[in-house]
């Protein structure tokens, strides 16, 4: 293994870790969202408000959540440099472009990183 190969391994692996976590905080955020939304439903001490904050924060969990497990798998299929993480990691990417500014750096990296001819051919 040349040393390009060493290096283009390495930032395969950070990738599949900065997806993880990046992904991870998506699923915090929406357990935060559920939990305020529900949190301030009970506050209000009426049934009706109670009932439509508790979907709405229910509705708003389970598209980020949906939304953040691609990119968990991305980063577990990277991590274990797997060859269909690639392509499953770049419509990740190329998705995290519009969630400015930290998923538009993820995704930059994203394209960098697996758009190269030695990661295509560590994930071949």
């Amino acid at each position: 293994m040349n040393g390009m190969e060493y290096t283009m391994k390495k930032h395969i692996e950070l990738l599949g870790i900065l997806h993880l976590v990046y992904s991870g905080l998506a699923l915090a955020v929406a357990v935060f969202c559920f939990a305020l939304m529900s949190g301030i439903g009970y506050l209000t001490h009426d049934a009706l408000a109670m009932g439509i904050l508790g979907t709405i924060g229910m509705i708003v969990c389970v598209l980020i959540t949906v939304l953040a497990i691609p990119g968990i798998i991305a980063g577990i299929g990277l991590l274990r440099m797997r060859s269909w993480a690639r392509i499953v990691a770049i419509i990740v990417g190329c998705l995290n472009l519009l969630h400015f500014p930290f998923g538009t750096a993820l995704g930059v990296y994203t394209l960098w990183v697996l758009l190269n001819d030695e990661s295509r051919n560590l994930l071949a």
